[in-house]
């Protein structure tokens, strides 16, 4: 297995992604906002927000200074938003502690809010070339079955086991770091997939121990399943000729601290406060589901358009929120099935 480095360095260099607009830079603010954006997420819906979030916050100190509620509003729709939570109090964190410039250690930008071993290890090897091992979900299945590992990465010893093997297979030369970090990357998204790798195409293919005895899907091995469930609810469109009414979520859980139409556990329970309202003026509107990595949620708007002296009253029935002018939706962060009810995107 010594032989691995050398392979993906090679194959990254020649038949890798250069392209992307993250790459080639040794900006650690740069890199740490793609790498943020991309976990759990495809790169393809990462490249409808990078340039457009660098625009607004082209450095540190920016994102730093910014409201929270424009932070997640240029989020809205990448989903995932403790991601932006913890970005802003990264970027918080940085300019107060460390004077605006991002530590060089993978081992202090781990104690980062929001960082992980595996992003401060990205960040220090891309920006630094600090020999030091990446592990997110696909280069545990590019090294899963490049070494055959069989243990349960379920289990916390058997995920550090993996991270030492991954240490162990490191280049030794420190400049051959961003490319061996990102030919791992590049094999796991485009070559060595979940369902159908494609091992003709795999620089590691004659070394891969898992190909050689035919068992490529039995890697790696996971006994723990995401467990997903169901929710339903009803939503409350409220809205008079020049705004809405939203209420902000908790700061835990999901669509934490965006703004979202009042929900309701049932139909009645919404019927109850709009009760002397013109029945026939709540328009139903097709129910919808919103799946999540965890859940399906199904949900069920229905619209009431109000003049501005029957607002007030109905809005008091539902508690804390606060009506947004219409032309003032965009610059807040809204979950993304209200974005494309609200503002049709």
């Amino acid at each position: 297995m010594s032989q691995l480095a050398d392979a993906l360095v090679a194959w990254q260099r020649t038949h890798g992604r250069h392209a992307l607009p993250w790459q080639n830079t040794r900006d650690p603010y740069r890199v740490w906002l793609s790498e943020i954006m991309l976990q759990q997420t495809q790169v393809a819906a990462v490249l409808r927000y990078y340039d457009r979030f660098l625009a607004r916050f082209p450095d540190v100190a920016s994102l730093a200074a910014a409201p929270l509620d424009d932070v997640l509003a240029l989020w809205s729709g990448l989903g995932y938003y403790s991601r932006a939570r913890n970005l802003h109090r990264c970027a918080q964190t940085v300019v107060a502690q460390h004077g605006g410039v991002f530590p060089a250690s993978a081992a202090v930008l781990a104690e980062l809010p929001g960082i992980g071993r595996s992003t401060a290890a990205a960040i220090a090897s891309f920006c630094h070339d600090e020999r030091v091992s990446i592990l997110d979900g696909n280069v545990k299945r590019v090294l899963g079955r490049a070494l055959a590992f069989d243990g349960d990465l379920a289990l916390p010893a058997q995920e550090r086991a993996l991270w030492q093997r991954a240490t162990e297979l490191l280049p030794t030369d420190r400049t051959d770091m961003p490319a061996y970090t990102q030919g791992l990357m590049d094999l796991g998204a485009t070559v060595c997939s979940r369902s159908k790798p494609d091992c003709l195409l795999c620089p590691l293919s004659g070394l891969c121990a898992a190909r050689a005895s035919g068992r490529t899907a039995d890697y790696p091995v996971r006994t723990r399943k995401l467990k997903r469930t169901r929710r339903e609810n009803w939503c409350l469109w409220l809205q008079t000729p020049e705004a809405v009414w939203l209420q902000q979520r908790p700061d835990s859980g999901i669509w934490a601290g965006l703004w979202s139409l009042p929900l309701f556990d049932s139909e009645a329970d919404l019927q109850v406060v709009v009760a002397g309202a013109d029945a026939a003026r709540v328009v139903a509107l097709p129910g919808f589901v919103h799946v999540l990595t965890h859940l399906d949620w199904t949900l069920h708007p229905r619209r009431l358009g109000l003049d501005p002296s029957d607002a007030d009253p109905l809005a008091a029935r539902l508690g804390k929120g606060r009506w947004w002018p219409l032309d003032q939706l965009d610059r807040i962060g809204l979950p993304a099935p209200f974005s494309r009810l609200l503002l049709g995107r």
